[in-house]
């Protein structure tokens, strides 16, 4: 089994030394510093370049410089996307976004993840576990998602949580650790 096929299958893999991973990170490292580099104004370029980047693109996004992830062909975002500046995606594993996710700046979102054991982890090893944000969700600012969370429809995520775990729909979280302050009414 390749590196590529354990991180694919949430197994404890070697990121560092695979030079096909490597391959596929530094032509994505590339493509983000293409983006972020192009001026705003020349949106049909930023259009191609992270049509490039992401795995699956709904019609409508926009996303501000500047932009980073590891490999972009695990990142689906949905319809009417839009995440604002410094966004850092860690996707060794899928991380879909849904359609009309709004994010505010600073937030990351980090599929990776490594052993407590010292001696593995000092010999390199990793693990990815997907993440999932649902529809109609707005993450604030300073937000940081956590590997194997999944973050329910219609949520509202307060800017600086660490979200560590799942998130059902239809509620306002907040907090280190993330946590549900109330169910979002219908009046609002």
């Amino acid at each position: 089994m390749t590196e590529k096929e354990k991180m694919k299958c949430g197994l404890l893999y070697d990121a560092g030394s695979d030079q096909a991973l490597a391959k596929d990170r530094a032509a994505c490292k590339e493509l983000c510093h293409a983006y972020n580099q192009t001026p705003p104004s020349d949106r049909a370029r930023r259009e191609m370049l992270m049509r490039k980047i992401l795995g699956k693109v709904g019609s409508s996004f926009h996303i501000e410089s500047a932009f980073w992830c590891d490999y972009g062909y695990n990142i689906t975002i949905g319809e009417n996307f839009y995440a604002n500046h410094n966004t850092v995606i860690l996707d060794c594993a899928e991380v879909i976004f849904g359609d009309h996710v709004f994010l505010g700046p600073n937030c990351g979102f980090y599929t990776a993840g490594h052993p407590l054991d010292a001696e593995r982890r000092n010999a390199g090893l990793e693990f990815a576990r997907p993440i999932t944000i649902g529809n109609d969700v707005w993450i604030g600012g300073n937000t940081v998602v956590l590997p194997g969370v999944s973050i329910g429809d219609g949520t509202v995520i307060g800017s600086g949580s660490v979200v560590t775990k799942n998130i059902p729909a239809g509620v306002v979280a907040v907090g280190n650790p993330c946590r549900i302050l109330r169910p979002i009414t219908s009046e609002e």
